[in-house]
């Protein structure tokens, strides 16, 4: 996973969805990072397409710096003038036979500008029911022709659909030229996850089930759905959180060890544990709904989609049977955070008399800077042999100040320009998740309310058994 500090070469980067919000949020912060830290090619163009035009070419640059003047810090001015000057945008319709030739006409012209030797980066983020016809439009033009092609998150909605999508997908592109981002995977934190599991001898003996109850991976969230009612109504947190991140954690997390940190080893790894990983159960998931939910605008007034999911999940291998995975993510809850907890067996502690303990307990934040804590027991002072826990935390960016990680956009950008696919979704792994999921959406557990700020319902909390959640911190 090491790379040259090299620039790529010249890149022609086709934007759909650029309008829209994950490109404001997201997608032109993240390049105008790159582009400040000198990690865009030194030659390329941007030009951002779909249905309705933003108005004209300055209008769209005037759009896009108003959005990085609200979502960046400290704008450079003369950074920010070199990334407009090299945006554009051309309409294009998929649902019409020849809405595409345009768009076609407007990446050539900005290759022959860039020379021969320039590659076609195109983003796709589309909702999944415009997705086959905006690659079956992509085909009929040659866009795809030795292009690399990022699909956003969520790949389908369901098993079938999935696998109709990878189908068309493979009618125009090859797998190589395909990069599935979840972003969470570009987070510093999870790529830690191997590291500080694979780096350190005094952890790696430990991960397994001889030594560890449960794994808890927990993202909780006090924000709303306020903005992206219609979103949620058509997706809902089991499809945009569960088969997507929360999963894709849970495979670092499970993994055997790699030979290798290259793009084949890895992933490999990574399906194996999806393919021991058994089919949900639908009673032991909580599907929660926040007070207040129904009231958001493109939210219907008796809307059951779910804001919370809360469930256990197994999987089967020597390593990890019988150790139970805890997935809980959701919309105004009581903090926002990104927590992975191991909990490890407790032993006999009955030589200590009436003493207060609790189990020994790894906690990895999944924050943009990673953070680890580690809690253990130890003897008060005094002279009784009373025991008191110990909590031991480290701030990664603390140990290097100068050391300032790539947001998780910015890196995988750049992952996708390099051509390296080690953090992106391979097909086997999407279709295999659906699988595993695919039971809850056949038979939905029913939409419990919750109180904003809350811990979601009552149910979820039971869920976790006499352990408890670590989240909220008690």
């Amino acid at each position: 996973m090491k790379h040259r500090e090299e620039r790529p070469g010249p890149h022609v980067f086709v934007l759909f969805g650029a309008t829209g919000d994950l490109a404001k949020r997201k997608l032109f912060p993240g390049l105008y990072r790159l582009a400040a830290a000198s990690r865009l090619p030194e030659d390329y163009a941007i030009i951002g397409s779909g249905r309705h035009s933003p108005g004209s070419d300055d209008e769209f640059r005037e759009k896009i710096r108003s959005g990085l003047q609200e979502s960046v810090d400290d704008v450079d001015s003369d950074v920010l003038e070199d990334l407009l000057s090299r945006l554009s945008f051309q309409t294009s319709d998929a649902g019409e036979e020849d809405g595409g030739k345009d768009l076609a006409a407007a990446v050539r012209k900005a290759h022959d500008g860039l020379g021969e030797d320039s590659r076609t980066l195109i983003y796709l983020s589309v909702p999944p029911t415009a997705m086959q016809s905006m690659i079956g439009m992509l085909g009929r033009e040659h866009l795809t022709d030795d292009a690399r092609v990022v699909v956003e998150k969520p790949f389908g909605t369901d098993l079938e659909s999935s696998r109709e999508l990878d189908a068309a997908l493979k009618e125009v592109v090859s797998e190589d030229q395909v990069f599935r981002i979840d972003h969470f995977l570009g987070k510093e934190a999870v790529q830690n996850i191997l590291a500080l599991r694979f780096a350190n001898g005094l952890i790696e003996p430990a991960w397994n089930r001889d030594h560890l109850v449960s794994v808890q991976i927990d993202l909780p969230e006090t924000l709303t759905a306020e903005g992206r009612g219609a979103f949620y109504e058509s997706t809902g947190c089991f499809r945009d959180m569960i088969s997507t991140h929360l999963c894709q954690v849970l495979g670092f997390i499970a993994m055997e060890p790699p030979v290798h940190l290259d793009p084949t080893a890895l992933r490999n790894e990574k399906a194996k544990v999806f393919a021991a990983m058994q089919p949900l159960n639908p009673d032991r998931v909580v599907f929660g709904q926040y007070e207040g939910y129904r009231d958001e605008e493109g939210v219907a007034d008796d809307s059951k989609v779910e804001t919370f999911v809360a469930l256990e999940a197994f999987v089967d291998t020597e390593r990890w049977q019988g150790v139970r995975f805890l997935l809980r993510t959701g919309k105004a809850l009581g903090a926002t955070r990104r927590t992975v907890t191991l909990t490890f067996r407790t032993p006999p502690m009955g030589r200590f008399g009436d003493s207060e303990y609790g189990p020994n307990q790894l906690m990895i934040e999944l924050s943009d800077s990673p953070e680890f804590g580690v809690s253990l027991m130890a003897k008060r002072p005094g002279p009784r042999m009373d025991l008191v826990p110990l909590t031991f935390n480290l701030d990664v960016a603390n140990e290097d100040p100068d050391d300032v990680p790539l947001e998780a956009y910015e890196r995988l950008l750049l992952d996708v320009m390099r051509g390296d696919q080690t953090l992106f979704t391979r097909a086997d792994e999407v279709d295999r998740l659906w699988e595993i999921c695919q039971p809850v959406l056949d038979t939905p557990p029913p939409t419990l309310p919750y109180a904003r700020g809350s811990w979601g319902p009552d149910e979820a909390i039971e869920l976790a058994g006499p352990e408890g959640w670590h989240l909220p911190d008690a």
